[in-house]
């Protein structure tokens, strides 16, 4: 009877980390389309309220910590539970960080200044952005049902992204290039594009771990990267 108590106590407690886990990823999911729409419509006050709210999602973050740390203090975790528990601090943290990357899209829309070039690449942005937050709220569900297939589709999904952001960085740079008028604009809106591919590779730590959680193991292989980027870089 105590045991079954104790069960019953500890799947109470991954349901509430997971229930503040997931209203952490729904208030993520918030600061990047807002980030974007902010930048695409120039909205300042948009903008200002993601750099505020950031701080609720740093908050929900430590919050996920303390609610872990309880748990394996308290319910003593067999391996396979601690698995579970230790995840939720990794997908916090890769959640935070992509809180962060929301808040400083929102923060370079307060200084760039309206031009063709601005409206074009911000349009562009806020598909990629779009890309990254069904990409993000796919890897939550591969976590939440542990679902492998779903969590291996996410990795895949991220070359997509990567593609994106090198078709964006050529067309920048070939701004830049013809108008050394445009390079202030160019620079910041390729940042906030290195920014949403990075919050991809963010979104794709959390599928790994939902394939970790899944299966005791992670995936063997190397996570594909198509950064063409440094290439361009090095013929300078």
């Amino acid at each position: 009877m105590v045991e079954k108590h104790i069960e019953s106590a500890f799947d109470e407690d991954i349901e509430n980390i997971q229930s503040t886990l997931m209203k952490m990823g729904g208030l993520v999911e918030k600061s990047l389309f807002d980030a974007s729409e902010a930048l695409v419509n120039s909205d300042l006050g948009l903008a200002k309220l993601v750099r505020e709210n950031d701080r609720t999602i740093d908050e929900l973050e430590e919050e996920i910590n303390a609610q872990t740390a309880r748990l394996i203090a308290l319910r003593s975790p067999t391996a396979t539970d601690l698995r579970d528990a230790l995840s939720f601090i990794k997908i916090a943290s890769n959640l935070e960080r992509i809180g962060d990357y929301g808040k400083n899209m929102a923060k370079r829309s307060l200084v760039m200044k309206p031009s063709s070039i601005n409206e074009q690449g911000c349009r562009s942005l806020r598909r990629m952005t779009k890309d990254v937050i069904v990409m993000m709220n796919n890897g939550i569900d591969a976590y939440i049902r542990k679902d492998v297939d779903l969590a291996e589709s996410v990795i895949l999904q991220d070359q997509d992204i990567d593609q994106h952001y090198n078709a964006l960085f050529r067309e920048f740079l070939t701004f830049m290039m013809e108008n050394p008028k445009n390079i202030t604009t160019c620079m910041h809106l390729h940042f906030i594009a290195k920014n949403i591919e990075r919050v991809g590779d963010h979104i794709t730590s959390i599928a790994e771990q939902a394939i970790f959680v899944a299966t005791g193991e992670y995936p063997l292989d190397e996570r594909p990267k198509f950064d063409a980027t440094a290439d361009i870089k090095g013929t300078s």
